[in-house]
């Protein structure tokens, strides 16, 4: 007699939210384009709902993938396969994101797949990401991973604990994770990440490390929610900022009247 294991409501939720954002995030997508393909279950959501697209309006869109699972995706749903080779510009890259900020700084690099997702995204003119509305706050403080060369792992934890962070070298139940480019992955927590550029070139002097997880450059996020989509822009996000400057001005005005 099988078990059937009923999924709670909440992670239902989550998927929808997940789902309703990939779906908004492809409609961008274009007969000819050629798209870079994300990596994770949100961008499965993406590669899904593309071949959707292509099969109902016979679009032919080609594809690059940031994995071999994301490439076997893309065959599945009759996304034409191609390399960074054949075309070094692309149109758009899709994916998902494991925590955004309120300035659209990303943390990627929970499937391992963040170097490989790094490079086709600064090929991209447009970077589109589609997360869950739980994934966005106003800081990122998830740790970041770092794909690193297996014989400087010592050397990268040391350098990480000078930075003020704490690493972690990721495992899975077969031993250490070693990423599609024969690397380890170190997650380094450095807790709330008040300037993740700063933190992103400074991850980036590190010697021994490949390539992180801070993603800079994302031109948009689509964000599902209960209500529907969000699409966030770096220009929509800025005054959210703003209204925390006036705060903080605001007190520091009304503490400069107490001390008169």
């Amino acid at each position: 007699m099988s078990v059937v294991v009923a999924r709670s409501s909440s992670v239902i939720d989550r998927e929808r939210k997940k789902e309703i954002a990939a779906a908004s995030a492809v409609s961008l997508v274009q007969d000819g384009m050629v798209v870079g393909l994300g990596t994770g279950s949100t961008a499965e959501y993406a590669i899904k709902k593309l071949g959707e697209r292509i099969k109902a309006e016979r679009m032919r869109v080609f594809g690059v993938p940031t994995s071999f699972r994301t490439e076997i995706k893309a065959i599945e749903n009759n996304i034409q396969v191609v390399s960074l080779t054949e075309y070094p510009s692309i149109d758009i890259y899709i994916d998902g994101a494991d925590e955004v900020d309120a300035n659209l700084n990303l943390i990627k690099g929970g499937w391992g797949s963040h170097t490989r997702e790094k490079v086709v995204s600064f090929a991209a003119r447009r970077v589109v990401i589609c997360v869950e509305e739980e994934k966005v706050h106003e800081n990122l403080s998830r740790a970041v991973p770092l794909e690193v060369l297996p014989f400087a792992v010592r050397v990268v934890e040391r350098q990480v604990r000078n930075a003020g962070g704490v690493p972690s070298l990721r495992m899975t139940e077969r031993g250490i994770f070693v990423t599609e480019n024969g690397n380890f992955v170190l997650d380094a927590d450095f807790g709330r990440i008040e300037r993740p550029e700063d933190l992103s070139v400074l991850l980036s002097s590190f010697a021994g490390v490949v390539e992180h997880g801070i993603f800079t450059n994302a031109t948009e996020v689509h964000i599902g929610t209960e209500n529907g989509v969000v699409v966030r822009r770096k220009g929509d996000v800025l005054p959210v900022k703003k209204a925390e400057e006036e705060k903080k001005t605001k007190e520091e005005g009304e503490e400069g009247e107490r001390v008169k």
